[in-house]
């Protein structure tokens, strides 16, 4: 976790043609948990883990078939495929899929899942075009960071709701870590507890320009008026596109038959912010640094 992080943080801070090669090292570290297998498991009610070791999706199970939460790397599909099987799940059962995200390592299998099932692709406004053109905001020529594209069904904004069976999910738009970034709240059953989940859609800097020519235009306000929004937002349980965002591993390994579950820690999303938008500040101010050595 600590590796990535540090790669990451390195990456955040190129803006140069080295960046490219820079991209491909850091792949190199990643790519191998980021393809890892995590053997799938009921995380809190109707929400299940099929994803990787490094990479989180999400299958949520409705009265009316079921909604896949982002997917992985190209490459990763087949594993998520069989992780939805163990669980006694079917793939053919997927009416929705939604996205965080379009982001290489969130959108690898939207084309072939989407193709198979007829499932409809849900994304933000502002991600839109990423998707369906399978490339990196402000580095479209980079083959290093394409997916396959996928056809977005529809789009949506602030507040919208998407419905299906007896489960709904309200779309709250949280830009910066990609134009249209969204994360996803809605409430399961834990036991006789209602729980509000929410799936962060992202708030890291990673690969993001913000200086000079940014990644895209309003980024550094879209990251504050991000942080600010889901800071104060009252959430019981943090789920995020990768594992190390809430901890899984270590929360999957507590979970035991009649005990609390340990996926619920209210206030989770406002602690973990708060580190991100110091880890942004740290990071605006060494790129604006550097624009300025550079000039």
């Amino acid at each position: 976790m600590r590796t990535i992080a540090a790669a990451l943080c390195t990456l955040a801070l190129l803006t140069s043609g080295a960046q490219a090669q820079s991209i491909k090292d850091f792949m190199a570290v990643v790519m191998k948990k980021w393809t890892t297998p995590f053997e799938p498991f009921d995380l809190i009610g109707n929400i299940y883990y099929v994803g990787t070791d490094g990479i989180a999706v999400y299958i949520i199970k409705t009265s009316d078939g079921l909604i896949l939460m982002d997917t992985a790397m190209p490459q990763s599909t087949g594993m998520i495929k069989d992780s939805i099987a163990k669980l006694g799940l079917k793939e053919a059962d997927i009416k929705i899929i939604l996205n965080t995200h379009a982001h290489l390592d969130h959108t690898g299998g939207f084309a072939e899942i989407k193709r198979e099932t007829g499932a409809q692709l849900i994304a933000g406004e502002r991600d839109k075009a990423l998707l369906e053109g399978g490339y990196y905001p402000g580095d479209e020529k980079n083959a290093d960071l394409f997916f396959p594209p996928a056809k977005v069904d529809r789009t949506v904004k602030e507040g919208d709701k998407v419905t299906l069976g007896d489960v709904t999910l309200t779309a709250h738009a949280t830009p910066g870590h990609s134009p249209g970034c969204t994360s996803w709240e809605m409430t399961v059953k834990d036991g006789n507890e209602n729980r509000s989940v929410l799936f962060f859609c992202s708030g890291t800097v990673a690969l993001n320009k913000l200086v000079g020519h940014p990644t895209h235009p309003g980024i550094v306000d879209d990251y504050r008026a991000t942080f600010a929004k889901v800071k104060a937002m009252k959430v019981d349980v943090l789920l995020g596109p990768h594992p190390e965002v809430y901890n899984m591993q270590d929360k999957r390994a507590q979970m035991k038959d009649g005990a609390p579950n340990p996926f619920v820690k209210p206030g989770e999303n406002a602690t973990y912010v708060a580190g991100l938008e110091q880890d942004f500040d740290k990071q605006l101010a060494k790129q604006t640094a550097a624009l300025q050595k550079a000039n």
